[in-house]
């Protein structure tokens, strides 16, 4: 027998927390949504240890999944061959927020060692412009973040070369800090023409002295540090575009909200 104000006995049959169809959790939704981070090399490290990506996640913990699809080497005319695989226009929810961090192959010189990655400026802003874009059509909601190239570094991209292939390393610059601006700046214009945020972190990074060392490993990609200050560029937009990770919800209650002697309620 149950007395006035007792909890009743857990059922014998334990359902599990799954969301149906068309179900809304209302202030503690069930199904967590996502941030897709898309990029090249410099994305796909981003889970490495200190890696920017993997700051994401602790930042919108049980808030959002971080998801990466960072391709090394990739350029943006690449991309655009996978923007259909991984931002389908039916099926999944589209993503509550997206980056798009692409450039540091694209600008890749011609006539030097990558030039098989190179692609000319003005097809670099047109191929992000498809991706956004793409973007839009997924979701009129989504928050789409553009990020520049990171700074280029030449005499580390010098010696990181020489020691991977000793007296075979490459005699000229396979990418220049110059050439990695210019693509920089057509992020840049192209997110104020679409009216999208967009982190500059070729500039970002040379405001610092020693940016070089401190803030890449080889030249090109990112130590703990440089990846430090990804994070805190893509988390201040983020912030700015209205997720802000504190007035998020959690995707199940919070184990202060849930009664030790009758937890059901705090799942009804």
């Amino acid at each position: 027998m149950m007395t006035s104000g007792s909890c009743p006995a857990a059922p014998t049959t334990v359902h599990p927390p799954i969301c149906p169809a068309g179900a809304t959790g209302g202030s503690q939704g069930l199904a967590r949504p996502r941030m897709v981070l898309f990029g090249d090399s410099i994305t796909e490290q981003s889970f490495c240890p200190g890696g920017w990506g993997a700051a994401l996640v602790d930042t919108y913990s049980r808030k959002a999944d971080v998801v990466v699809r960072g391709y090394s080497g990739y350029n943006t005319r690449w991309a655009l061959f996978l923007i259909h695989h991984i931002f389908p226009l039916d099926g999944i929810a589209p993503p509550l927020a997206t980056t798009i961090f692409f450039g540091a192959n694209d600008a890749a010189l011609l006539g030097r060692t990558s030039e098989r990655q190179h692609v000319p400026v003005s097809e670099y802003k047109d191929n992000l412009k498809m991706i956004v874009n793409h973007l839009k059509d997924c979701s009129n909601s989504m928050v789409i973040v553009l990020i520049t190239p990171p700074p280029v570094d030449e005499e580390g991209r010098e010696r990181f070369a020489r020691s991977m292939y000793g007296e075979n390393a490459r005699k000229l610059p396979e990418r220049t800090n110059e050439m990695a601006g210019v693509y920089a700046g057509q992020c840049i214009e192209l997110a104020r023409e679409m009216h999208i945020p967009c982190v500059n972190i070729w500039s970002k990074m040379q405001e610092t002295k020693g940016w070089q060392t401190l803030y890449l490993s080889d030249g090109l990609h990112l130590t703990p540090e440089g990846n430090a200050v990804v994070h805190k560029e893509v988390v201040k937009t983020l912030r700015d575009a209205g997720l802000k990770a504190e007035e998020m919800p959690y995707d199940f209650p919070h184990h202060s909200k849930i009664d030790g002697s009758c937890p059901d309620k705090a799942f009804q």
